[in-house]
């Protein structure tokens, strides 16, 4: 009888391999299947495995949302769990999962915004990136009075390399109230924007702003 690999025998770990390219191929073997079984192993990896099991997991966990969100939608609990990791890989990882449910999950993330805030902040350049996409997934998803504030202050700090991205992303859902806040702030910070390319980007925003 031929042996048939389980989830955890199909990750790149277990297999020895340090690229993603086993990871992927499952995510993309699973959301094809709709595979809600295969996703229930992932989700208890990622709660009691090794540390690479968890890594792999959350991996193709986040490959999964990005192919079909409402596979992995009901499994938030562990998503919200995994921003309190000492390890980064679970923490941005967690948070493209979390991005890529945001719309279709919107009031139990919505609930959740202080600890995925807290989560970002303590997290890298990928952390923010996903935090900023969720944030604007919010907001279309009737949460902008909660979301666009949090966008609009959270533009004041954001690194001068992705400044530019997230106050294009924070202006697709400006409401009215939060609008001048906005202009004040990409205002106040393109004369700190040295790259040519990046200052026009933002000139060209805020003329869109105030049209």
């Amino acid at each position: 009888m031929v042996h048939r690999r389980t989830i955890a025998e199909r990750l790149s770990g277990a297999m020895e391999r340090r690229d993603e390219a086993p990871n992927i191929a499952l995510a993309e073997e699973i959301a094809a299947r709709k595979d809600k079984a295969a996703v229930a192993e992932l989700v208890e990896l990622v709660r009691s495995g090794t540390t690479r099991q968890r890594n792999d997991a959350m991996k193709v966990l986040y490959e999964i949302g990005a192919r079909d969100p409402a596979l992995i939608g009901g499994h938030c609990p562990v998503f919200l769990e995994a921003l309190g990791s000492r390890t980064n890989r679970q923490v941005w990882g967690a948070m493209q999962a979390l991005d890529s449910v945001a719309e279709l999950r919107a009031d139990e993330i919505a609930a959740e915004l202080p600890n995925i805030i807290a989560a970002a902040d303590r997290g890298s350049v990928i952390a923010k990136d996903r935090c900023t996409s969720l944030l604007t997934k919010l907001a279309r998803s009737g949460y902008a009075e909660k979301a666009v504030p949090i966008l609009v202050e959270r533009l004041k700090t954001a690194a001068p390399n992705q400044f530019p991205t997230y106050a294009e992303q924070t202006a697709s859902v400006v409401t009215q109230a939060e609008k001048p806040g906005l202009i004040e702030t990409i205002r106040q910070r393109l004369n700190k924007i040295t790259q040519r390319a990046k200052r026009e980007r933002m000139e060209k925003l805020l003329r869109k702003l105030n049209g």
